[in-house]
């Protein structure tokens, strides 16, 4: 997977990840200190961890425990994008939607006759 949206949300697909993410964004952390609040080993932290960085979502300036786990906005941008152009695709949908209910709701109320097509 070389794609780096697709790479993105295949890391946060699992929720130690996301919950890695989440306490990222208060600052940057050590392993040990992001490993603290699992019961988990901080080697398997640190494989998350790996899979995050892959992915461009967190940075390291070296290896090890004592280094710290830095969040990159960038790909979180390119997400963002991604998924706010879909929202408003979304939001158009609902709002045709909406108009052809309101439309069906006053034909069946009386308030204005129905739409009928003249045939010749």
């Amino acid at each position: 997977m070389t794609d780096p949206l697709s790479q993105a949300f295949a890391a946060l697909a699992d929720p130690t990840r996301r919950d890695l993410v989440a306490r990222l964004t208060e600052g940057d952390a050590t392993v040990g200190e992001l490993a603290a609040p699992y019961e988990v080993s901080v080697q398997a932290v640190s494989k998350h961890l790996k899979v995050l960085e892959q992915a461009g979502l967190v940075s390291r300036a070296a290896a090890g425990r004592r280094s710290p786990v830095h969040l990159e906005a960038e790909v979180f941008d390119l997400m963002t994008k991604w998924i706010e152009r879909y929202r408003q695709r979304a939001e158009a949908r609902y709002r045709r939607l909406d108009a052809v209910l309101a439309d069906m709701d006053d034909e069946e109320s009386g308030r204005r006759p129905p739409h009928t097509e003249e045939t010749a």
